[in-house]
């Protein structure tokens, strides 16, 4: 089928084909967590003591009796069995941004031949996946390869239900037959512990005798495409790399910004029901969506979670958002720029840190002033971006995240911290060791009876910063929209155990030579300005200006790409960071640094072998044969005295020359691996390969302004972004 005849083809599918019927939801409480093993589902499976024992182990992290785990397992599977689980898995997130699942029956047979059921509390508690099949990092090998799932009762197993029927997913962290993390989760729960260890010593210090576990919150927002399937269908690069490696520019894109904010199509609204009725079954908070900027991209927000839970949901989500596109026809991108020119995808990760006694610690209240407990939190977010920029520049690291950070539509790759005028005012007083009261936002007032006054927020919102202060938590806004966010919490969580260790000591020294609660307190903080207050910035992060301030007069590091930002993992101070806190030893460190390497490296020779193939294969002979049939044409109307301009056929012949000039450089350039580091390997991707990527592309996309539309192989960004 030509290229023109296929993109009509998918086009009439898409005016023709059947959309799924609009039907009215469930109501909300009929259906919320329906789907979930939850605290709720247990007290009326279980025992008194048994529930008793697993909600404290769920609240506070407490160990679980083997003979609790096996009661447990009995009324797990009944309930499991109740809704028409035949099968269950331990769920597990590798050094990936994706999930792994090993499904057993809980069928066995017995002595005559019978079938029964069984689910013991080893069954969940421990399984058995191969650890080397899975990127290790060099900690397991084919000839050791025994790797362990466990089962983490803190976070809900639940229900996964598909049209070949329903499994029992049983959330798990993935270790070594040595011992060591081969997963995010982990990670994240030491981290957690680290966290909640030292700021239990600030809060102890501070007077509260009353402190309950401490943990750290997450609410991500996660932005996504929408195509037709019958478009992706037609592009390798969407199947296989995520993005569009080939597509020029359509006459309109978002420039006239009205599709962010504006009526949701009738058939994405359809899916986003359907996709957010699951959710609801799956316990999942799903609080906000609506369209996004760019034409095609739409957004999705749940509500706040502990952070370990708020972790799997997300892995969830995006495993339910892309089996529901494709039940309704789409495609769900979750690639962080897969259309040049137009908004790229972040997941916005809001954090922060609480428990039952003390509430949020950074909720700054309406004098934050005087709210000191706040302050040293807050002060320890500061310190903690400062110290640690590259790690978290290091954690949100990946080939596709490098084409959407320092973009317009995503903060640069210089980590600062914004606090909003406010805040900014009361750090800014410490510092100069004259506090005085803040004012808040004031009233809005448009001087309209119609409009209900009310108060205004005492700052402005700063789209620029990477890591912005959002009125009671801190927003992590160069997340990428594949990513997990595990990696992001697990560095903010661990660069906030180290700070408030920090301020722990310095201000026990201060109160032991007498001085008054908040004096030390005013004492260390202004200490932490002196020597971090260098990250704090309230301007325009994209601006020139900045760029040059931040890193000739203030010392911050600008990393504009993963080869530059993973060796960060391997800087003494952040093995001695992770090692202090307990989050990862140097050996686990040190194979995350070795699995993200390769995932950069291979995903870009990926691409780069895409380029040649679609180059090669299909748009040079959509362009040759375009140039025959206007060479042809121009013969023609020669022979009988018509001069018809050659300009066309000109340029077409020399982007298709130029375009597989660099084909042939590109292919040789693919052919080097005689690198003497993994370092150089990655820089020499960063450059030379993208750098030859990006020399075809720009022919390539000129050719598909020149090609005549009906020789054109692949769907148009006009067509990919506005038909729906």
């Amino acid at each position: 089928m030509s290229g023109n005849a296929s993109r009509l083809s998918a086009i009439n599918a898409i005016n023709n084909g059947s959309k799924k019927e609009t039907e009215m939801p469930d109501s909300l409480s009929s259906i919320w967590a329906s789907d979930v093993f939850n605290l709720a589902t247990m007290e009326e499976a279980l025992s008194k003591n048994a529930f008793k024992a697993m909600k404290k182990t769920v609240q506070t992290g407490s160990p679980l009796d083997p003979a609790t785990a096996d009661v447990v397992a009995a009324a797990m599977k009944d309930w499991a069995m109740s809704k028409g689980a035949k099968f269950f898995s331990h769920i597990f997130y590798p050094m990936t941004n994706a999930t792994a699942e090993k499904h057993d029956g809980f069928i066995v047979t017995n002595a005559d031949g019978n079938a029964i059921t069984e689910f013991t509390g080893s069954l969940l508690i421990k399984g058995e996946p191969d650890g080397s099949s899975f990127p290790n990092g060099s900690l397991r090998m084919t000839n050791a390869a025994r790797g362990y799932t466990a089962w983490d009762p803190t976070s809900p197993a639940y229900i996964m239900n598909t049209a070949n029927g329903a499994t029992l997913m049983i959330p798990s962290v993935f270790m070594s037959w040595t011992g060591e993390a081969l997963d995010k989760k982990i990670p994240l729960l030491r981290s957690n512990a680290a966290m909640d260890k030292a700021a239990k010593k600030v809060l102890t210090l501070m007077g509260e005798t009353e402190i309950a576990t401490l943990n750290s919150s997450c609410g991500a927002e996660q932005e996504y495409f929408l195509v037709d399937e019958n478009f992706a269908n037609s592009r390798p690069d969407l199947l296989l790399a995520g993005r569009t490696l080939f597509g020029a520019a359509p006459a309109k894109g978002q420039e006239f910004d009205d599709h962010y904010f504006g009526a949701i199509p009738q058939r994405v609204q359809v899916f986003m029901q359907d996709f957010e009725d699951k959710l609801f079954k799956l316990g999942i908070p799903a609080k906000t969506h609506h369209n996004e900027v760019a034409p095609g991209q739409f957004e999705i927000a749940p509500y706040f979670e502990a952070a370990n839970v708020a972790a799997d949901h997300q892995q969830l989500l995006m495993t339910v958002m892309k089996n529901t596109a494709k039940e309704h026809g789409f495609l769900a991108l979750l690639h962080e720029k897969p259309f040049a020119g137009v908004n790229g995808s972040g997941k916005h990760v809001n954090w922060s840190v609480g428990n039952s006694t003390q509430g949020n610690l950074l909720d700054p209240g309406s004098t934050p002033e005087e709210n000191l407990e706040f302050l040293l939190f807050c002060g320890a977010v500061i310190r903690g971006v400062h110290l640690f920029g590259p790690l978290l520049r290091a954690v949100i690291a990946s080939a596709s995240n490098d084409h959407r950070l320092g973009a317009n539509e995503a903060p640069p790759a210089i980590l600062s911290v914004y606090l909003g005028d406010q805040l900014e005012k009361v750090f800014k007083d410490i510092q100069e060791g004259n506090l005085q009261p803040t004012e808040c936002g004031g009233v809005m007032d448009l001087g309209l009876s119609q409009i209900l006054t009310f108060t205004r927020d005492p700052g402005d919102r700063n789209r620029t910063s990477p890591f912005a202060f959002t009125g009671n938590r801190f927003e992590f806004r160069a997340v990428g929209s594949s990513q997990s966010v595990s990696g992001p919490l697990v560095a903010m969580n661990t660069m906030l155990a180290d700070s408030l260790n920090w301020i722990a000591t310095k201000l026990e020294d201060a109160l032991s030579s007498g001085a008054d609660k908040t004096s030390a307190v005013i004492s260390v903080l202004k200490d932490l300005m002196d020597e971090h207050g260098n990250v704090i910035f309230g301007g325009d992060g994209y601006s020139e200006e900045w760029h040059k301030m931040a890193v000739e007069e203030r010392g911050l590091k600008n990393i504009p790409t993963t080869a530059d930002a993973l060796p960060a993992l391997q800087e003494e101070s952040v093995i001695a960071l992770f090692e202090s806190t307990g989050v990862l030893t140097p050996v686990e460190l040190a194979s995350r640094y070795e699995v993200y390497s390769e995932q950069y490296i291979l995903s870009i020779e990926v691409e780069a072998k895409l380029v040649i193939d679609m180059a090669t294969t299909s748009i040079y002979p959509a362009a040759a044969a375009y140039l025959a049939e206007l060479t042809s044409t121009i013969a023609t109307a020669s022979g009988v005295g018509v001069t018809l301009d050659n300009t066309v056929a000109q340029k077409v012949a020399s982007a298709a020359d130029a375009m597989m000039a660099d084909v042939d450089k590109l292919s040789a350039a693919l052919t080097k691996h005689d690198f003497p580091t993994v370092d150089e390997h990655m820089q020499f991707c960063a450059g030379e390969i993208r750098s030859l990527m990006d020399s075809i592309r720009e022919s390539a996309d000129l050719l598909e302004t020149l090609v005549a539309d009906k020789d054109w192989p692949f769907p148009k960004y006009s067509e990919m972004l506005f038909i729906k």
